[in-house]
């Protein structure tokens, strides 16, 4: 059995006691993904899109530190604070899968943490 937490230097760092992502045998399960920059910023005022595109550029990064992709996810979920935003999103993130088409859910919510308007976790299985 393995069991290893994967870290992404090109990615933003966990904010608490969390791996970005833990590989048990050959899957990664993906820890949920605000849109902080890899450097930490946190700038919750940019609009939908823009965080969008910052939690699935960290989620690239922590797949690929794991030896994986989104070519490789088999789950996502999807934490949403506007559902308003669900055909934006829906369009953002068939860019980034294209063909692929992975389970998913996209869930309303009231709040994220620092007043964010999205948060991703993924499954994906390991490819090397």
């Amino acid at each position: 059995m393995i069991l290893k937490p994967v870290l992404a230097a090109d990615a933003a760092p966990p904010g608490g006691h969390y791996s970005q992502a833990m590989i048990f045998n050959d899957l990664v399960f993906v820890s949920g993904i605000l849109p902080i920059e890899p450097d930490g910023l946190k700038e919750p005022e940019r609009d939908f899109a823009s965080q969008a595109g910052c939690v699935l550029r960290n989620a690239a990064a922590v797949l690929a530190a794991a030896k994986s992709s989104f070519a490789d996810v088999v789950k996502t979920t999807v934490y949403i604070t506007d559902i308003s935003h669900w055909d934006e999103f829906n369009a953002i993130y068939a860019e980034h899968f294209g063909a692929h088409k992975p389970a998913r859910a996209v869930v309303p919510v009231t709040t994220l943490h620092h007043g964010f308007l999205l948060e991703v976790e993924f499954i994906a299985k390991v490819t090397a």
